[in-house]
């Protein structure tokens, strides 16, 4: 029997060393990873995530469509050439005189110069004025996506430091398990020692190096999704400082905070250019109705004239056209142009109230945060300094391993909640700044 604290008639059976853990081949030392600020990481999506290079493209094809409908309404020149091979000449002979007159030449070329100008064309300035209001909804679109790639990237960001300071709090744990359990078993192999401190002192060393592993494990995991937010071919280490931006005046009224917000937002800003996209295309609906005139001017030459149609010479018309019936297709568009302004406003609506809750909710979780994290923090030094007491007492005879072992995993998750309520607290003021529209 083997008494706490005491001598053993076994001792002469006491146990072995801490045994190793089977040999694994491990991988070749990798070189450090390169260490990037938040602002780095921002920077690096912006210039390289694809979801944004497609939202810039879509703005150079707005452009480009744009460019077109503005051709619509600017004058156009066309030059035209035609060339007719004829098995021989035609002539036409005088049955009078037998005189032959040549009315068409085996070859026969004829060149025309046309110039065309909208002179009134409301269809086409209609064209025009949606295709601007696309291309602005294009450059308010990247600004949006801008903004919901920079938190994601923010989000991954954090999730490394987290996950680097659990892993601190890992090692820590598992270096104070280590001490714990070489005196324990230099007590033994001392003969003032027992096995059952030695054993459980053990245990919990083991238990603290599987925490290390699964710690490390979730780091490298936060590395990789870090690495796929920034589009990223290799794994990126963080700073272990964030630097966010300044957050609200805590003296700022909520009302003027939530105004700074609808103002400021991306995604506000986005439905704001949707709906005026939206309004301004069903004003334009007369524009289905109104006639439209286009002048052309023709010059032409060819090879051989007639009284109707000489060698050279020049044509103008006037070409006005009035529609009165298209079989409801002006009703149809109105009616398309009316309900896509109503889904407009009802978004942009839905997203202001939104922002406002957002606001309010960010304000009071950044405080409740901050009093969590005050609260955990000095739990976990509390929680050292019973730690340190406990390990003390043992090694002053005092008290068993238990109180020890009880004190070390009682530091260890204070450690960890100090850890989560950092991380919360940062999420907390990334979400203000969101909600607001400071950040990115």
């Amino acid at each position: 029997m083997v008494l706490a604290g005491g001598s053993s008639p076994a001792r002469a059976a006491q146990p072995a060393p801490l045994a190793a853990p089977p040999a694994v081949d491990e991988p070749a030392v990798a070189d450090p990873l390169e260490r990037i600020t938040l602002a780095e990481a921002l920077a690096r999506a912006k210039a390289q995530n694809p979801t944004v290079t497609v939202a810039r493209q879509e703005i150079e094809r707005a452009e480009g469509l744009l460019r077109e409908a503005r051709a619509a309404e600017l004058p156009s020149l066309v030059g035209t050439g035609l060339y007719t091979r004829l098995d021989h000449d035609r002539v036409l002979v005088n049955s009078m005189t037998g005189a032959e007159t040549k009315v068409g030449a085996a070859n026969q070329w004829n060149t025309t110069l046309t110039l065309t100008v909208p002179v009134l064309v409301p269809t086409t300035w209609s064209g025009v004025s949606r295709a601007k209001d696309a291309r602005n909804q294009a450059v308010a679109g990247v600004a949006d996506i801008s903004r919901e790639l920079a938190a994601t990237v923010a989000r991954a960001y954090l999730g490394v430091v987290l996950a680097k300071r659990q892993v601190v709090v890992a090692e820590n744990a598992r270096d104070s398990a280590r001490a714990h359990y070489d005196f324990a078993h230099t007590r033994l192999r001392g003969g003032v020692g027992n096995s059952l401190d030695d054993v459980r002192a053990e245990q919990e060393l083991r238990t603290d190096e599987a925490q290390v592993a699964n710690t490390e494990t979730s780091l490298a995991r936060a590395r990789a999704a870090l690495a796929a937010a920034l589009s990223s071919d290799h794994l990126l280490d963080v700073v272990d400082e964030v630097e966010l931006p300044p957050l609200p005046s805590a003296n700022k009224a909520i009302e003027k905070a939530t105004e700074e917000a609808r103002r400021e937002r991306a995604d506000v800003k986005a439905l704001e250019v949707r709906l005026t996209g939206a309004h301004h295309s069903r004003e334009n609906l007369w524009t289905l109705y109104s006639p439209y005139l286009v002048a052309n001017g023709q010059a032409f030459a060819q090879d051989l004239g007639s009284a109707l149609q000489p060698m050279r010479g020049w044509q103008a018309q006037l070409l006005l056209t009035l529609p009165f019936y298209d079989g409801g297709i002006r009703t149809g568009e109105r009616r398309v142009r009316d309900a896509q302004e109503v889904e407009a406003r009802a978004q942009l609506e839905a997203a202001l109230r939104e922002v406002a809750t957002e606001v309010r909710t960010a304000f009071e979780v950044v405080l409740q945060q901050d009093r969590s994290l005050t609260a955990a923090r000095e739990g976990a030094r509390l929680a050292r300094r019973a730690a340190e007491l406990a390990d003390l007492a043992y090694r002053a005879g005092a008290t068993t391993n238990l109180e020890v072992i009880d004190a070390e995993r009682r530091a260890r998750d204070a450690e960890t909640q100090a850890a989560l309520a950092e991380d919360a607290s940062r999420q907390a003021r990334l979400d203000l700044l969101l909600a607001t529209g400071r950040f990115p």
